[in-house]
């Protein structure tokens, strides 16, 4: 199956959703500085949530320079990541409208977890349907710790989030949009014994 159209689909996709996302930023009231100051928190849902529907755009663009052929589970493996990913003005509009509360903390936390579980999902497929791919098969083993980490760091900030603080899990998911964000040689260097 060829993928073009398909990229092409979640790049509009993804456009159709930072759109929506930077609508909910609401006008401030006047045109004073202390006026932006008070929509930082509106502004800091914004730049999170454009960085993790980059972060989809960039996963698919990397995946779709390595491979040769996809099918169709690939492709609704990628459309479920794209579907969480909407999920996001909601979300971000819940983690701005109350930012202590437990439940908007972890619905925000859970579009971030859901997606990085989604590219673990879309690589097995990947690596199974196209299995002579040598570059696919490096690609996906460089992310195999990332993903690891990854997982555990949002496991352990949604319990600590739950009993102690919750702003413990946008926390973590700037960090794991961090990760995302290192150069590929520091990232290779965040390795799991196992």
């Amino acid at each position: 199956m060829e993928s073009e159209r398909f990229e092409a689909l979640i790049d509009a996709i993804l456009a159709i959703i930072i759109t929506i996302i930077v609508m909910e930023i609401p006008l401030p009231q006047t045109t004073t500085l202390h006026s932006l100051l008070e929509l930082t928190p509106e502004f800091l849902a914004y730049a999170l949530s454009f960085v993790l529907c980059f972060n989809v755009w960039n996963f698919h663009h990397n995946m779709f320079n390595v491979v040769n052929k996809i099918d169709s589970s690939i492709t609704w493996a990628s459309g479920i990541s794209i579907m969480i990913v909407g999920l996001l003005p909601h979300v971000s509009t819940m983690v701005v409208t109350d930012f202590n509360s437990f439940i908007a903390q972890f619905m925000f936390g859970l579009v971030f977890f859901l997606t990085h579980v989604n590219f673990y999902v879309v690589d097995l497929l990947l690596v199974r349907f196209d299995k002579a791919n040598i570059a696919l098969r490096l690609l996906i083993e460089e992310r195999k710790n990332l993903t690891i980490i990854i997982t555990v760091m949002y496991l352990l900030s949604f319990v600590i989030g739950y009993l102690i603080y919750p702003p413990v899990i946008v926390a973590v998911s700037v960090l794991s949009v961090a990760i995302n964000l290192l150069p590929k040689n520091k990232r290779c260097k965040l390795k799991i014994p196992i």
